[in-house]
């Protein structure tokens, strides 16, 4: 049940006869000039048995209004009202309702082509599949958008295959709005509210959780790029919640799957490289000797070995083994010379 801080519209929805509800849960705040957009794409899918989630975030725009405005305007579209929150808790609220046998997230900035639903839930049901994930663009405010190529091909993996992919990020990626997920995959999985990068600390859990997932190469996703969003802003220490993601994940790893041990070990380090470089160009002051002390701290915890370093394929072994005598030393060369931005 919902707090007396959140208020919502609840709609009669008519069901179509043996077609499953997809629920579409859209966390919002502060998208005014985009929500029309984001929510349009959505109501006028080709696949129409959807139940429209908008969970306003407590935005101080006019988004809690124009929520209100499309569920009177749609019987499928239900809208809460809650104190601001963040993503994550945005995101569990809308789960905490949702009554759909399948699950979907949308941003509130980004839009999906008119088969999303569609294609994404038939491709599911085809592979007898409990995720599937599609391709996706960056798109620009200037309308203009990246290349990109589809071929149709889908790809079926197990639950240890799929998290194989997901920490190589090749096909899989990270991002929860780019699938389709059955319910009891997701429903115990909360997101952790206060973190950023919160699919960091989210999707593994969630594929290690499936028994197949799928990957369709078909763009259907639009992932608008714009500098005013969490991941536009600048850099400070709260972006190392990241590396706090990846050593739960880390972790987990050992447990479910010791076979990917190594696998996991090694981006892990990779990662605390990246943020170590990041942390040198772009930091300064406090926050700065802050994320340096905390970068080495999980360099000792992962207790990566030089054994396996030399399991690194490729010129970026030699970095894995100077970061291994010192990491600071390592990147303070790398971000010097501009290598792996």
């Amino acid at each position: 049940m919902l707090s007396n801080l959140c208020t919502h519209y609840v709609k009669e929805k008519v069901r179509v006869l043996n077609q499953p509800l997809v629920s579409v849960i859209i966390p919002v705040y502060k998208v005014s000039d985009y929500l029309d957009r984001c929510v349009n794409s959505l109501a006028s899918q080709s696949y129409s048995d959807i139940e429209i989630i908008l969970v306003d975030d407590g935005s101080p725009d006019k988004c809690a209004l124009m929520c209100d405005e499309w569920a009177k305007k749609d019987d499928r579209i239900t809208a809460i009202h809650k104190q601001n929150g963040g993503l994550s808790d945005a995101r569990n609220y809308g789960m905490g309702i949702a009554s759909g046998e399948w699950i979907s997230f949308i941003d509130s900035d980004d839009y999906v082509s008119e088969d999303f639903l569609e294609i994404l839930l038939s491709t599911a049901i085809k592979h007898d599949s409990d995720i599937v994930e599609c391709s996706c663009v960056n798109v620009y405010e200037n309308g203009k958008c990246d290349e990109y190529h589809d071929d149709l091909s889908e790809s079926d993996y197990s639950a240890s295959e799929a998290s194989s992919a997901l920490i190589d990020e090749k096909p899989f990626h990270q991002h929860v709005w780019d699938k389709i997920y059955k319910r009891n995959v997701v429903r115990y999985i909360r997101f952790e509210v206060g973190k950023q990068h919160e699919d960091e600390f989210w999707t593994y859990q969630v594929f290690g959780q499936a028994e197949r997932i799928t990957k369709i190469n078909c763009t259907m996703y639009f992932y608008l790029q714009r500098e005013s969003s969490i991941m536009g802003q600048g850099y400070n220490l709260r972006r190392l919640d990241a590396l706090e993601g990846k050593w739960n994940r880390l972790k987990y790893i050992e447990k479910r799957f010791p076979e990917l041990l190594l696998q996991a070990k090694l981006d892990f380090f990779g990662s605390c490289m990246y943020l170590m470089q990041c942390v040198i160009k772009y930091m300064s002051g406090k926050e700065r000797r802050q994320a340096i002390a905390r970068i080495r701290e999980y360099k000792k915890m992962c207790h990566i070995t030089f054994k396996e370093i030399s399991t690194v394929q490729g010129s970026s072994k030699k970095y894995y083994y100077l970061a291994k005598i010192n990491i600071y030393l390592c990147c303070k060369i790398k971000a010097d010379l501009n290598i792996g931005f």
